[in-house]
């Protein structure tokens, strides 16, 4: 779509928009930089994604930031991408407290390196009890290492008769995820035009709608967000049913 020519309905917006930010290397390959230059500019189109997300009224914000298949990068990117993570948090966690974000980190917090995660619980404990948009950041997370991780601790509950293994439902599991306390993604953005998830919220994406777009995280912009939400507008969500009189 060029241009802003479809009007959004603001009653149909996503509740929670979940974006892979994909590309910043390839940005910057193309560009003769160096991949490091690309994840700083992507930092910067973080920030304005998390503004403009906000302005538009969409409550719920989270983006694929670090997996846990991304320590197999090289040495100084992954000091470089750890380095990104402490400057956002100690440069704009005030200014996100300030506009009433609640910021939530999810992903495997065990094996964290012992400057990140005392960084992690001070932006959760600042912001916790924010009301306005609930920003969540997957940092050292993978979808399979989250059900995995669920499925143990259940299985624990189940071992000290805490609960029955027939206790053990859909729902049960949605709230021992990682997400537990926000509504599934009904909105899956991915940038750079690869077409998969990634191990990224692989249980919660069940019925999400996936919208995949070309252009590099690095130019992500508020017309592109824009039109993703409008192309989303633009499906028909049938959860599995189908209405009535309509072909199966």
């Amino acid at each position: 779509m060029d241009g802003q020519a479809t009007e959004l309905n603001k009653t149909r917006l996503p509740q929670h928009l979940a974006i892979i930010m994909d590309g910043n290397g390839r940005w910057a390959k193309a560009r003769g930089m160096m991949r490091t230059q690309g994840h700083h500019r992507g930092l910067e189109i973080l920030r304005q994604t998390v503004r403009d997300v906000g302005e538009l009224g969409i409550p719920n914000l989270t983006l694929y930031s670090f997996s846990s298949e991304n320590w197999s990068r090289p040495q100084q990117e992954i000091n470089d991408l750890m380095g990104l993570l402490k400057y956002f948090i100690r440069k704009d966690l005030a200014e996100l407290h300030t506009e009433n974000v609640k910021v939530r980190i999810i992903g495997r917090r065990d094996d964290l390196p012992d400057d990140i995660a005392p960084l992690i619980d001070e932006a959760e404990s600042l912001t916790k009890d924010n009301t306005g948009l609930t920003l969540m950041i997957a940092f050292n997370y993978g979808s399979q290492d989250e059900i995995a991780r669920c499925a143990a601790k259940l299985a624990q509950q189940a071992v000290e008769g805490e609960i029955s293994p027939d206790d053990i439902t859909p729902e049960l599991i949605e709230k021992n995820l990682d997400t537990a306390g926000v509504p599934a993604p009904d909105m899956i953005l991915r940038t750079s035009g690869e077409q998969r998830l990634s191990n990224f919220l692989m249980w919660q994406a069940a019925y999400a709608e996936l919208v995949f777009i070309d252009c590099h995280w690095p130019d992500f912009n508020a017309q592109e967000l824009h039109n993703a939400v409008a192309e989303y507008q633009s499906r028909d969500r049938r959860y599995g049913g189908v209405k009535e009189g309509a072909a199966s």
